[in-house]
């Protein structure tokens, strides 16, 4: 957790479960600890890259707000799955009653006076969970036919044929980008 004087964001890295071609959403909280009303602003190395929602706000006196932080689907894995991208949390005490719509850039600025706290937060990739494998091992007395394994632990031809077609049926799905047709 990453703590300053007006709000705690916790986590403090954002992590994102690197899937190609998918859209990726990550949930920032942000807690304010203070009596008074906090408005925030988000900033981000990579604007193309991400969508931040909402991306100003105001989080009322000792209460808690939500930010997704959304990763726009990628065609390419980065080299080594390191991510170079971050994210400045900018916040400030705002008026009394403040909303979102009285938020202004003038808010943030340090050379006008105002006290403003920062927090940077790193974006980390993490490679995803992989589920088990959709095609089932073993035979059940009365089910259709599956692939199974032998008593000596190998499989039979037709077996591995079907194994290897839907795993190259899998495969497959990836090689292409239908978004481009």
């Amino acid at each position: 957790m990453s703590s300053g004087e007006f709000l705690s964001i916790e986590p403090h890295e954002i992590q994102f479960p690197f899937e190609l071609r998918k859209q990726i959403s990550y949930s920032l909280n942000l807690s304010n600890k203070t009596d008074n009303y906090v408005a925030f602003k988000v900033k981000t190395t990579n604007p193309k890259m991400y969508c931040v929602g909402p991306n100003t706000g105001v989080v009322l006196p000792r209460s808690t707000c939500n930010v997704i932080v959304t990763m726009q689907a990628q065609k390419e894995a980065p080299p080594d799955m390191q991510c170079k991208d971050k994210f400045l949390l900018q916040s400030v005490v705002a008026n009394p009653g403040a909303t979102p719509k009285d938020i202004t850039p003038d808010m943030f600025n340090k050379e006008s006076g105002h006290k403003v706290e920062e927090c940077k937060l790193l974006v980390v990739y993490v490679a995803p969970h992989r589920p088990p494998s959709p095609v089932r091992v073993g035979s059940e007395e009365g089910s259709s036919p599956r692939a199974s394994v032998s008593d000596s632990g190998s499989f039979s031809v037709a077996e591995l044929s079907s194994v290897s077609f839907l795993s190259a049926m899998f495969d497959m799905e990836w090689c292409f980008d239908f978004t481009e047709w």
